[in-house]
């Protein structure tokens, strides 16, 4: 359902209940209202008839008077409709007593009293209607003014008003109905707009939208339109550059180890058949390695990563389980893997499941790969209130200082026998996620120094 067909049924909702509600009020009101009229009106006429009575005459010119006045009542009555003063005419009556005596009556009148209750306002039945009537005794005298309406004539009257105070706005509904349906399609005009110009973008575009002029509240949402289309531009150029610098670092060692199966398949002496599948295994090894680096690089990218799900843990016992996976490659080079840790201390801190282990792979894999045969590499851990240390160093030719900036970014390798260069990378992008910090600096005793700080809790990022 559009925004214009459900704001029009609300707005007609709303004006329906609002009209209805003021109808019925408006309705009694002026029924009120047309009661008092016709009941000062009554009282009127009693009042001209006491003074037709009242008038210094004869009494036979006052009895001529009244027999006249009975006449022409009586002709209006009988008349053609046509000839008639107001079609409620003879609906409307009066009566003159005098004692038990009916002097005069309308021609409407019926020959019983209306009523039998003192001067004022009563409401009587009579002749099979409901009578208003007003009675008015005449001073000095023992005469006896009655008149009278019929209640029918005072609610067809009220009706009447009130159909044609409320006809106009009846009327008007559906005039007004297409005067808001054109206000607010004018309205939304603009959102309109902007519906169409998302509506034939091609799905490829990520150019921001161009909506000018555009109401506040639509400004909002444009922006936040504009800024995720940005955010989604970036995140497709990260994915291109990853997918091209993936392909390009898998092309090699694709191609090498296919060279080395071709010479495994082609080669007729066992040792050497034998030589050539050691390296397609050592081929396999590293390209493994890469694979599993660059989906840990994708899995820590900034715009898919979700968000940090922290749990205790013991960085000691971390590091210990870490350094024990990689003992088989530390003695296959001769290397000594050394840790130095206070064991009373204290090692808790809040981490991503795995992410240790994933720093000290990457860390002391790298320390391994570049110190030399017979050579050592330590590891060691310092605690503090708020943050744990950990400090990796080895015996390997180091990296210079203007280096040490460009070795963090990806694929970038610090020599002959480095690897894909994304070790490095993973480190910093794990250590950001979890507000740590990364220094490299000159070890003591020749080689890299790594010091690595976590602090013992996370913060969402």
């Amino acid at each position: 359902m559009s925004i214009r067909r459900r704001t029009l049924g609300l707005v007609l909702l709303v004006f329906g209940v609002s009209m209805l509600v003021i109808g019925l009020v408006s309705y009694r009101f002026a029924a009120n209202e047309i009661e008092e009229l016709y009941d000062a009106n009554l009282a009127q006429n009693a009042r001209l008839l006491e003074g037709l009575i009242q008038a210094s005459l004869p009494d036979d010119e006052r009895d001529a008077l009244l027999a006249s006045l009975e006449s022409a009542l009586l002709r209006a009555e009988q008349s053609d409709k046509r000839l008639a003063g107001h079609r409620y005419e003879s609906k409307l009556a009066f009566q003159l007593w005098e004692g038990d005596q009916l002097l005069l009556r309308s021609a409407s009148a019926p020959p019983a009293p209306f009523t039998d209750r003192p001067p004022g306002y009563a409401n009587s039945q009579v002749a099979g209607h409901d009578w208003r009537v007003y009675v008015l005794d005449v001073a000095e005298s023992s005469r006896r003014v009655m008149v009278a309406e019929r209640d029918d004539v005072r609610g067809e009257l009220t009706r009447a008003v009130a159909l044609r105070t409320l006809l106009p706005d009846l009327l008007g509904l559906p005039v007004l109905a297409l005067l808001l349906w054109w206000a607010i399609g004018w309205g939304l005009r603009p959102l309109s707009r902007m519906a169409e110009q998302i509506r034939r973008r091609d799905p490829h575009t990520l150019q921001p939208l161009i909506l000018q002029p555009l109401p506040r509240e639509l400004e909002t949402i444009a922006g936040a339109l504009n800024r995720l289309l940005e955010r989604i531009r970036a995140l497709r150029v990260r994915e291109k550059r990853f997918i091209a610098d993936a392909a390009h670092e898998l092309r090699t060692p694709l191609a090498v180890l296919d060279l080395h199966a071709q010479n495994a398949l082609a080669a007729e002496d066992p040792a050497d058949r034998h030589e050539a599948l050691d390296k397609l295994r050592d081929g396999v090894a590293r390209s493994t390695r890469l694979v599993t680096q660059l989906l840990a690089l994708a899995r820590l990218d900034p715009e898919e990563e979700s968000p940090l799900a922290g749990q205790s843990a013991d960085l000691l016992v971390e590091v210990r389980e870490a350094l024990v996976k990689l003992s088989p490659l530390a003695a296959e080079r001769d290397i000594e893997l050394q840790l130095e840790a206070d064991e009373a201390a204290d090692w808790g801190l809040s981490v991503e499941p795995g992410a240790i282990d994933t720093l000290i792979q990457n860390l002391a894999g790298n320390a391994l790969q570049h110190s030399p045969e017979g050579g050592t590499v330590s590891v060691g851990l310092a605690a503090s209130n708020d943050a744990l240390t950990l400090v990796i160093d080895d015996q390997g030719p180091g990296i210079p200082p203007a280096q040490r900036a460009q070795v963090l970014e990806r694929f970038h390798r610090a020599g002959p026998s480095a690897g894909a260069g994304l070790g490095l990378s993973i480190v910093e992008r794990l250590l950001q996620r979890h507000r740590g910090s990364l220094q490299l600096d000159d070890a003591p005793g020749g080689g890299l120094r790594v010091t690595v700080e976590l602090p013992r809790t996370h913060r969402e990022t």
